[in-house]
């Protein structure tokens, strides 16, 4: 009878779960190499004010952005072991090498020079520059990530690649050449309570500092475009089960420049569900901008299969005790969203 028990309340054990996934640009880029770990061991403030946004929200899933590449890891690794020792254990972290910051031998941006920080792949003085991370609790299925970094960008279905009086901007050499990711797209199986889940992310090229090409404007569309294209299955088989988007799309759906009928269109997909978190004030921003103000452009997207049950917007009130730190962390906020089987 005992056993008989068990055995039902399993299922409503298991829709009982619940997974917090989060997404935050920590604006931890340095200005040369390893000069991230460097001010990781050494405790700088802005660190250990991230360290102290992220310990807030404690999610159990985190999509990073501005976070420095390396290629063995010791930055990532460094702020995971400064996490649990503020009491997060994340067990689990992937960080590959992004299009931030690798070079081209081209003049990828049209400023008649090469070897730039604009004719790298994406905006970058040194390879890794501004990468991507995933920290996780559970297990990250390493072996099954998709990463579609390479793709060209005229081969992604759709492309609006820049031209200027009707010619390949700035050459038809660049476009042979320029991937569609000016940082990374990836889709990450992780084993979660609920099951396998996709976790899809990115960080889009800022629709803005380009000319009449527009260059950025056009690259920052097709990079939120990717993953309508990327779900109708278009660039292959589309992956199996539940997904969340998470990233920053450097894009408002109201405000500032740049294409809103992507993002829009990407809010409305029948696919996806925006659960438009908010902070305690109810603003749904997630970056202020001294040229620009408050914008939403960091998303938490989950798939429809998905239930949400809560969601939020990291930025405390002023007077609080986490007030300051969330300004000198990142002038973006962290975003999280509670998901759980229907």
């Amino acid at each position: 009878m005992i056993r008989l028990l068990i055995l039902l309340l399993l299922p409503i054990a298991a829709q009982a779960e619940v997974v917090r996934i989060a997404t935050y640009n920590t604006e931890l880029s340095r200005k040369g190499p390893a000069l991230l770990l460097r001010d990781i061991d050494r405790d700088d403030a802005q660190v250990l004010a991230a360290i102290d946004v992220v310990s807030a929200a404690r999610p159990d899933i985190i999509a990073l952005q501005g976070i420095d590449w390396d290629l063995e890891g010791a930055a990532v690794n460094a702020l995971s072991q400064k996490l649990r020792a503020a009491g997060l254990d994340y067990g689990y972290f992937y960080a590959v090498q992004p299009n931030a910051g690798l070079e081209t031998p081209l003049d990828l941006d049209g400023d008649g020079r090469t070897q730039g920080p604009g004719d790298a792949q994406g905006w970058g003085r040194f390879t890794g520059q501004g990468g991507l991370a995933i920290l996780s609790r559970y297990e990250i299925v390493t072996e099954e990530i998709l990463n579609f970094s390479e793709l060209l960008w005229q081969d992604l279905p759709g492309a609006a690649l820049p031209f200027v009086d009707d010619r390949p901007f700035p050459s038809e050499e660049a476009h042979q050449i320029q991937r569609l990711s000016s940082t990374a797209h990836w889709v990450v199986p992780i084993e979660t309570p609920l099951g396998r889940l996709n976790l899809m992310t990115f960080h889009a090229a800022p629709p803005v500092f380009d000319g009449p090409e527009d260059r950025n404007g056009l690259r920052n569309r097709d990079e939120i475009r990717f993953w309508s294209v990327l779900l109708s299955g278009d660039l292959g088989p589309v992956p199996n089960g539940p997904f969340v988007i998470a990233g920053d799309a450097n894009l408002d759906p109201e405000r500032g420049e740049g294409h809103k009928r992507a993002i829009r269109t990407l809010l409305t997909d029948p696919r996806l569900q925006d659960p438009v978190p908010t902070d305690p004030s109810g603003s749904s921003a997630t970056v202020d901008w001294k040229a620009t103000g408050e914008m939403r452009v960091d998303y938490v997207l989950p798939s429809r299969d998905l239930r949400v049950l809560d969601s939020g917007v990291l930025w405390p009130k002023d007077g609080e005790p986490l007030w300051d730190n969330a300004h000198r962390a990142s002038r973006h906020r962290l975003v999280w969203v509670d998901v759980a089987l229907p």
